[in-house]
């Protein structure tokens, strides 16, 4: 009985993105991790999933049992064996001096004393090798044998504690392979606590690093726009002006290049100021206006405008063709542009940008088409699921949709009156 409530629930391809397949393709392909090893780390279901995936989407051949060669696998005669094992014990007669010299530099100069944990998973390994026996290790250490018994409870107990948690974190990383460590304790902070586990957010920082689960962040840079051009530019309408009370008060635009492993595509996103949600997307070859305009499209089709909405962005080329402006004045959208070269007059759309790309997009693409896919995915994932500091740790989604349908509650009220 209790087996069958510890069990995982079933879960299909779907629950995988196609972020995170590549990224776990990535990894067996680069050596970190065997496809055996990738399922068990990531609690992947199914014998042979992992490899589906090296099939579908490496750039290896995964489709043949590898060829070993037996150059190492020869026997060496006995006067070879004897040497080697002599160079073996001068290594490790050194090591161990080294260790020692380590240890009396870190106790009688620095004031660092052996560690219990340390010393109770020294004398576990060593215990079950057969090389020193428990008492004599309390002995030459000033450790009584119910001491070193109860620290193991204590320690055993913690380590099954904290596995729950690498489960759960692992879990929440299909979905948001590169969310960071204080939204995820914010997302499974009451799920841990449910279980009787007591992990503070400093705490899952420590085992997150001891565990190398900590999110590096990334920086680039690539220049997607172009403000030296003759075309009129609009003056900055939000320089001064206090932050959105609403949605679809203030949007705000930009373009990100994307690369694949065959060319390079560019993504346009509208975001809404107030909710931090995407409304409007499209990826595009070329920096053409057509492309930018699809991502503008978009958002009025899918946003209902009943009030008087800004438009922001940079001064680029793009958004400053007739095409485009024609395209705001057509749903009576008022455009805002920043002033000069400034982009911390653009800062939000600038971190959307960095969101989507460095916390979901962790892997390059095959090709357009591939990004395109795993571009759906991502906002997908950034408006519904991944919690936002800036909204009190809310989705963007559900943050949009409530303050939606209040205002609109409060105008029927209104009426009523």
């Amino acid at each position: 009985m209790k087996k069958s409530m510890n069990k995982s629930p079933r879960r299909s391809q779907r629950d995988y993105s196609l972020a995170f397949k590549l990224q776990v393709v990535q990894q067996v392909e680069k050596g970190e991790l065997t496809y055996k090893k990738a399922q068990k780390h990531y609690g992947i279901q199914g014998r042979s999933t992992v490899l589906v995936w090296l099939r579908k989407h490496g750039t290896l051949d995964w489709t043949l049992p590898k060829q070993y060669t037996l150059d190492n696998d020869r026997e060496l005669t006995p006067e070879q064996r004897i040497k080697q094992l002599e160079a073996a014990l001068k290594d490790e007669q050194d090591r161990n001096l080294i260790y020692k010299t380590m240890f009396d530099i870190l106790q009688k100069e620095h004031g660092i004393a052996l560690p219990k944990k340390v010393f109770t998973q020294t004398i576990q390994r060593l215990k079950a090798k057969g090389i020193v026996s428990l008492s004599k290790a309390c002995r030459l250490f000033g450790m009584s044998r119910q001491g070193y018994y109860q620290k193991q409870q204590r320690i055993e107990k913690r380590l099954q504690e904290l596995r729950q948690v690498k489960a759960d974190v692992i879990k929440e990383r299909i979905h948001l392979p590169r969310l960071g460590t204080r939204k995820l304790y914010y997302r499974l902070s009451k799920q841990i606590r449910s279980k009787g586990i007591k992990i503070g957010r400093d705490a899952l920082f420590d085992f997150l690093r001891s565990e190398h689960m900590l999110i590096k962040p990334k920086h680039s840079y690539h220049k997607t726009t172009n403000s030296k051009h003759w075309l009129h530019k609009y003056p900055n309408l939000l320089k001064g002006r206090k932050a959105a009370t609403r949605p679809n008060e203030v949007w705000v635009s930009d373009i990100t290049y994307i690369d694949t492993k065959t060319e390079t595509a560019y993504l346009s996103l509208v975001t809404d100021a107030y909710s931090r949600k995407i409304v409007g997307y499209h990826l595009h070859p070329s920096l053409h206006t057509d492309g930018v305009a699809a991502a503008m499209q978009m958002a009025v089709k899918q946003e209902q405008i009943s009030a008087p909405l800004i438009h922001h962005s940079d001064r680029g080329l793009q958004y400053c063709s007739a095409q485009y402006q024609q395209l705001l004045a057509k749903h009576h959208i008022t455009p805002s542009m920043t002033d000069g070269y400034n982009c911390y007059q653009n800062a939000l759309a600038e971190r959307i940008n960095g969101i989507i790309k460095n916390e979901f997009l962790v892997v390059k693409a095959e090709d357009s088409q591939q990004a395109a896919a795993m571009i759906a995915d991502a906002i997908e994932l950034y408006n519904c699921r991944r919690p936002h500091l800036a909204l009190n740790y809310q989705t963007p989604q559900l943050v949009h949709q409530q303050k939606i349908l209040a205002g609109i509650n409060q105008q029927g009220l209104s009426l009523n009156h």
